[in-house]
């Protein structure tokens, strides 16, 4: 109950359900990404075993969600109690345990290769579905591992730089008007660069170029606009949806997420880090990491969906791997890609399920090669109503498609 099998994943497969109308479309107009740097537990998290032996299980236990047979850590209360909001993905599987490689391949949803830089997720939604013409496209808070690849420049991600404290102003550089620059100030600066470009306008145009003058011309909309000044400024929220967040800033951040959603912004990244325990690994989770991950995500999930905003807002939460079963010398999980978890939400994707599985140690997928990061970006693209198999043409005029070699989960849509 409440668990599938995570079969079903091939092409025919896909077409078949979609074909019988099996397959809902995607509903999502914004996305949320939550980049967990390091490279979380999955036994300690989502996918504990606790008929393990002992140094494979842990010392966490599993508790009761709010979902039919689904359980997750004793330390995860929060989003035990929203588990019907997310689908947690278990047998995730790839082969790359260098975090550089693994980052980028959960962040584009194609492995990484060295004649190509693949745009992350943040750019291609900005490529697919942009926003008002006076917020950023995308956000990222504090900063993001995703780049725009070879869709150049004018899709890189706006990046906070710094995340925000209860109680006290956000600041963000280059929308905050500071030390006592006005609009005005601001709209004859405007005027000097609009005179410099067309002193250059004689000159041949490039990709650069172009992608630099949009970014001149997104930066002023931005400086300019009342509206994106107030998209950034958490003390605006309502005393009801803070609540829902915890004091420290990985929460802050997730509330400034769905804010920035509700204002129109399509896309954002959530970084946080410390998950990389080859030391002292439930010590770690249980006093500082577990803690606040169960306060943003689940603080996220329940205010965008009072909001009314997460059916239409696609939300990923994943590492860029998991860790080792067996626990090392050091009370520590070592760096395992063979098995990890994702949580995926909103855009259309039924909450309260667990969909694939490791085996009895969590050491790899049960059967076959699990859940492929190409098919979980292939699903979330799906969820935002864009072709995954959709095709770009390089700098160089190679056709590349948005995932090259994934699909969507059909059990996320049916």
């Amino acid at each position: 109950i409440g668990v599938l099998s995570g079969t079903g994943l091939s092409l025919s497969n896909y077409f078949r359900m979609a074909e019988a109308g099996e397959v809902r479309p995607g509903k999502a107009t914004s996305a949320i990404f939550i980049n967990l740097g390091g490279g979380p537990s999955h036994l300690d998290t989502f996918d504990l075993k606790p008929d393990a032996p002992a140094e494979y299980r842990g010392e966490f236990k599993p508790i009761a969600t709010n979902a039919a047979g689904v359980e997750i850590s004793e330390h995860l209360p929060k989003l035990a109690q929203c588990a019907d909001k997310f689908v947690i993905l278990r047998g995730v599987s790839h082969t790359l345990a260098a975090h550089e490689f693994g980052t980028k391949y959960m962040n584009t949803g194609n492995r990484p290769l060295p004649s190509l830089d693949f745009p992350g997720y943040g750019a291609v939604i900005s490529k697919e579905r942009p926003g008002p013409k006076d917020l950023p496209t995308s956000v990222a808070i504090p900063n993001s591992p995703q780049t725009s690849g070879y869709l150049g420049i004018e899709y890189a991600p706006f990046s906070t730089t710094t995340t925000p404290r209860p109680g006290a102003p956000f600041s963000v550089r280059g929308i905050s008007l500071g030390r006592g620059l006005t609009v005005s100030d601001l709209e004859r600066r405007h005027q000097l660069l609009s005179n410099l470009d067309a002193t250059f306008r004689g000159f041949e145009s490039s990709d650069l170029v172009n992608g630099l003058d949009e970014f001149s011309e997104r930066a002023y909309r931005i400086l300019s606009s009342p509206r994106t000044r107030e998209a950034f400024d958490i003390s605006r929220e309502s005393d009801t949806t803070r609540k829902l967040f915890g004091a420290n800033t990985f929460s802050q951040s997730c509330l400034l997420a769905s804010r920035l959603v509700e204002a129109g912004v399509r896309f954002v990244t959530v970084s946080h880090g410390g998950w990389d325990t080859h030391q002292q690994n439930f010590q770690r989770l249980k006093e500082k990491q577990l803690p606040e991950l169960d306060d943003a995500i689940a603080g996220l999930l329940t205010s965008l969906s009072l909001k009314g905003l997460l059916e239409s807002t696609a939300v990923f939460v994943t590492g860029e791997f998991g860790r080792t079963p067996k626990i090392n010398k050091t009370a520590g999980r070592d760096h395992y890609p063979r098995a990890m978890f994702v949580l995926l939400a909103g855009g259309g994707i039924r909450g309260g399920r667990v969909i694939g599985a490791s085996d009895d140690k969590a050491m790899g997928p049960a059967s076959g090669d699990g859940i492929s990061p190409d098919n979980v970006a292939a699903s979330y693209y799906h969820a935002l109503g864009i072709n995954p198999a959709k095709e770009y043409r390089t700098p160089t005029g190679r056709p590349v498609a948005i995932v090259r070699y994934g699909t969507p989960i059909p059990e996320l849509f049916a």
